[in-house]
Parts: C-alpha cells; structure tokens; sequence
C-alpha cells in the first residue's frame, strides 16, 4: 500500500492555520485529543492514537489510575505550594517532562520539535528529543535561548550499525544535552493494525528522520521509507538491533561516565529489569510500555510501578510514562515511587491543535491540576508526597457496578 499523499499533508496545513482559540474548547489534556481527531486526518490521528493489537495495555494505560485512590488530608498547611523538584540536580517547575517521541512535524509542520521544546522549557521542564526526530539535534538546541542552561535530553535506539548510536550520542552531548534516554523495549515494535489499515506505511513527504542525514546514513531512510511492510513501524524497526544484552548499556554507560552525563534506561515494566539496570550502571528507569504501542496484553505502566519501586528501593530515580492525563495521575504515580512522570500522545495533540501556544497551555492546565490535588490531599511541596498518600481498593470497581455486569466479571 502506498504511504499518505502529499495532498493529506497539504489537507493537514490547511486546517492548522485555520485553528480556533483552543482556550475556550480544552479544559483538560483529553479536550486536546478530541479537537486533535477533528483537524487530522484519519491515517495521522489514529497513527497518534492507536495502540497494537486489541489495544488492551494502550487502554490500561489510562483506566489502571482509576484503580489508585488519593487520600485527601485536611487542616495543613498550603498557602505556599510549589510543585518545583529536581531532576538530577536541575530544577525543573514540576516532576513533569516531555517524553522522547518522534516526528512532531506531522502535527507542526512548520517547526516541529522545535515549537515542543520551546514550550516546554519556556516552561521550566525537561525535553526529551527522540533520535526519530523531525528536526536535528543541532536545530532543536539552537530553537531555544541559553541552550546551555535549558534541560535538554537526548533519546536513542540501539541500531544494528552501533557506531551510528554512540555518533548520535556524542552529536547529542556536543550540542548540549544534559542526559540520554536509551529505549530497551523496541527489538521489535508492536504490530500497529491501524496503520496497515490506513496505508500508513512512510512517513508523508517532506518529512524525514533528519538525524540520520548528518550521520551520513542516508541509506537508513531506504529502511524506514522502504513502504515494504503494511505499517511504517514495521519498516523502521529493521534499523534496530535485535541482539542485544545489558552489555550494550554498560558499554554506552562507560562513555557517558567520562563526560557525566546521566544514563537513564527508558522501558522497564518488571523487578528483574529494573535490577539488571541498575547493574549495568543505569543512572534511572523509565517505568514504560511505549504508550500502550509495543506489547498488547502488558500491565499499564502505573500497575507495574508498584513492583519495580520495591525493587529499585530508592537506589536510583523512576520516572514512568502511559496513562498520564490529570494532575491527580502526577500524584498518584509519585505516590508509588516516580519521581517524574512524561507526557507523549497530549502534546502531539496539542501540536495540531494550536502549535507552541497550545503545549504550553496545556503544560498550564497540568500544573494547575497537580496544584489542587497536592492542597486538597495537604501537601505543599513535592518532596512531601509519601506512599501514605494513596490507596489501592482493589474490589471497588465491582461495587461500584450493577449486579448484572457483575455476572460479566
């Protein structure tokens, strides 16, 4: 099947600059999503959106918060909240970052993660770039004020031409990225039905992995542009190095130890990799099911966080992403032992939806739910959340039912 015409992508132009003041049609993170699926077109939204297989874990992601109670305090006092932390000794305005995703550009065609980075730490947050970006390492720093004093952080694959890895990292640190992100979850990727579906198998032109460029590997685009499989995940996972050991973390680990640069493995959902993390010399985890997007039939990521927390037993930080939407899931997730938590799919919606301006109000929106919640459970600084703040029932949502879907559990 062929990838997406280029008369989709002028479709997708068209309507961005014809966006309406978002402001009065999103009060939450979802609200994004739905103005989002109203402006893309079917093959870019559900490519966003979609999980694999029967989207069970994608969906998991979201309803396991509801399986977590916070547990509201009462007569303490909040009058100077700060939802302020730090995230290996940088401040940051609150335990929330941008998680590494590629190619933003198809939701912001224009700038791509140029616009996100901005927002983000015009905001006083940590962005991740993906090394699957729309615009370079180089472009992305140079997008912002002061990159040297900006929490700029960088995301790799393993890729079968290692060297082409540690290129990028270096490419990364030079261009002054305070630490890296290495994925472990994506040997392979999860079959995207969707994408097959929609004949979305190559990314719609002018839109390339521009990082691959500069390496001088362009024939890696004849990889992942090849449209030889039916979803274009199926295409760039040939890139990817299947066989792979702890091994490969030690020895990037050894290099990024020379230059203090944080190593913090991303896709972690069980004690025994978290462990084998940590022997490898990983600086953190990321709790994380690549948003519901790799192995369907996964625990949601906020299920699994309980597990590798005991585990991890404050040896290193745990970030985790899947599922975060509220203020309220902010809290929970540090509850049970993040200390930061990624937004990926809310801001590619708020990308199509009103660029820049709509990352950074949703960014808004986020910290003002974390606020609340955090006064109404007496908390007033982040450092202060306990797992004596949350609660798990694990019978309440079959009281909460009608006898007849009772029957059904």
């Amino acid at each position: 099947m062929s990838p997406p015409h280029a008369s989709k992508k002028h479709k997708v132009l068209k309507k961005i600059s014809d966006k309406n003041d978002f402001r009065h049609k999103c009060y939450n993170l979802d609200d994004f999503q739905k103005l989002a699926k109203k402006i893309l077109p079917k093959d870019l939204y559900e490519y966003l959106a979609s999980g694999t297989d029967d989207e069970q874990t994608l969906l998991m992601n979201r309803s396991a918060f509801q399986s977590f109670y916070l547990r509201p305090r009462v007569m303490k006092p909040v009058g100077n909240i700060s939802t302020a932390t730090s995230l290996f000794g940088r401040q940051v305005s609150m335990p929330v970052y941008c998680s590494p995703a590629g190619v933003h550009a198809l939701c912001e065609p224009k700038e791509g993660e140029c616009a996100t980075v901005r927002a983000f730490t015009n905001a006083g947050l940590m962005f991740g770039l993906s090394q699957h970006s729309t615009r370079s390492i180089e472009q992305v720093a140079a997008a912002i004020s002061s990159p040297a004093d900006k929490n700029l952080w960088f995301q790799a694959y393993i890729l079968k031409d290692r060297g082409t890895t540690m290129k990028l990292i270096h490419r990364a640190i030079k261009a002054g990225y305070k630490g890296m992100f290495i994925t472990v979850d994506s040997v392979r990727f999860g079959y995207r039905e969707a994408d097959a579906r929609n004949g979305f198998n190559g990314l719609p032109k002018p839109h390339r992995l521009v990082n691959y460029d500069e390496v001088g590997k362009s024939t890696l685009e004849q990889t992942y542009n090849s449209h030889k499989e039916a979803a274009w995940d199926q295409n760039t996972e040939q890139m990817f190095e299947q066989n792979v050991s702890w091994k490969d973390i030690e020895v990037i680990k050894k290099e990024l130890r020379k230059l203090d640069i944080p190593l913090v493995v991303k896709g972690i959902m069980v004690a025994e990799d978290a462990e084998c993390a940590i022997l490898a010399g990983a600086d953190g985890i990321v709790v994380s099911n690549h948003g519901g997007r790799q192995l369907d039939g996964a625990q949601a990521s906020i299920e699994a966080l309980p597990e590798i927390a005991r585990q991890v037993a404050g040896r290193i930080p745990i970030w985790l992403d899947g599922g975060v939407r509220r203020g309220t899931d902010v809290l929970k997730a540090l509850a049970l032992g993040a200390s930061a938590v990624g937004i990926g799919k809310p801001f590619f919606f708020a990308l199509a939806v009103g660029g820049e301006e709509a990352v950074a109000y949703m960014l808004h929106l986020l910290q003002t739910e974390l606020e609340a919640a955090m006064c109404i459970c007496g908390i007033d600084k982040i450092s202060d959340i306990t797992p004596h703040h949350v609660a798990r029932l694990e019978s309440s949502a079959s009281r909460m039912l009608p006898n007849s879907a009772r029957s059904f559990l």
